[in-house]
């Protein structure tokens, strides 16, 4: 797992431990000295990670041993059957899902799947979905609504791909057109920011009932380095945009632009994946619990003005 730059003096000592656990012996006992070591670890990453700038929080979203949408299914869900295609254009496997089910509940499930090496990664497209993504969601979402299933979606994206190709079959509209179909649907929506939530990207599957993020995650309308190269010409000052962008979630959480924040491990998701996961799943099977059993009109509306009174403004 490749250190972050803030977590070199966390990666020196974890080197070290390394060290001792290859020469040791039956002669030589280390378990007290790792011990002592890896308390060390605990405090110093408690006391990195509860004092991270936003900048670096974009970072640890990021992460590439971060858990991505396909873990979360594997970790979460069981009976997960994949719906592919939007019956318009094709497949785009950057914005994947299915119906599955939760702790027994029926549900349909979506999210933004980025890959983990360089081929899976370009499968997915890096997790920048094409409007056959977006059409293929709002097609979930109205089967959902058919049989009265809730819907559960992970967002992970830094954005949805602006190629030419995405521009010339209406990337816009698909995104405008998954928004509305989100806010009618007549059924539960909770939706997750599990990682980076970028722009429309992110916000075409997150018109939701409840919102949630997780502790280091990121959510915004632009990527702090494309924010750096409008405003300032130049993407280098992406750390300043970071922060005047207030895109963490304890910004968004005092906005009241989310309902809450998921609690990570100490020292990040990447670190502790299966906590993680458990730890999100437990938050959203506690919001379709509080959701359930629902009036679908009442539920609609409230969705509606729930989004119109954080937007700020009219639809």
């Amino acid at each position: 797992m490749p250190p972050l730059p803030f977590e070199k003096p966390v990666a020196e000592l974890e080197a070290k431990i390394a060290e001792l656990r290859q020469v040791a012996s039956a002669d030589i006992a280390i378990a007290d000295e790792v011990e002592r070591m890896q308390a060390k670890i605990d405090r110093l990453l408690a006391g990195i990670y509860a004092a991270l700038t936003p900048a670096q929080k974009v970072a640890v979203a990021r992460h590439e041993a971060r858990p991505h949408f396909s873990d979360y299914v594997a970790g979460l869900f069981t009976e997960f059957t994949p719906l592919a295609g939007d019956r318009l254009f094709g497949e785009d496997a950057a914005l994947l899902g299915g119906l599955a089910r939760l702790n027994g509940r029926p549900c349909a499930v979506m999210g933004h799947e980025r890959g983990r090496d360089t081929q899976s990664r370009i499968t997915h497209n890096f997790g920048m979905a094409r409007p056959e993504g977006y059409r293929k969601a709002q097609r979930l979402v109205a089967l959902a609504a058919r049989f009265g299933l809730p819907v559960v979606t992970f967002v992970d994206t830094a954005g949805a791909y602006p190629g030419v190709g995405a521009e010339e079959r209406g990337q816009a509209e698909a995104i405008a057109r998954s928004m509305q179909v989100f806010l009618a649907a007549p059924v539960p929506i909770v939706t997750v920011v599990i990682g980076e939530g970028g722009s429309g990207g992110a916000i075409a599957i997150a018109c939701a009932d409840r919102v949630y993020m997780l502790e280091h995650a990121v959510y915004s309308v632009i990527s702090p380095e494309g924010c750096a190269s409008i405003l300032w010409r130049a993407a280098a000052q992406a750390e300043e945009a970071a922060a005047a962008l207030r895109l963490t979630a304890q910004d968004l959480k005092r906005f009241s632009l989310i309902d809450g924040i998921v609690p990570e491990p100490v020292g990040g998701a990447h670190r502790h994946p299966e906590q993680a996961i458990q730890a999100t799943g437990r938050q959203i099977s506690r919001a379709l619990n509080a959701l359930t059993p629902w009036d679908g009109p009442a539920l609609v509306q409230r969705r509606k003005a729930n989004f119109l009174a954080r937007a700020g403004g009219d639809l």
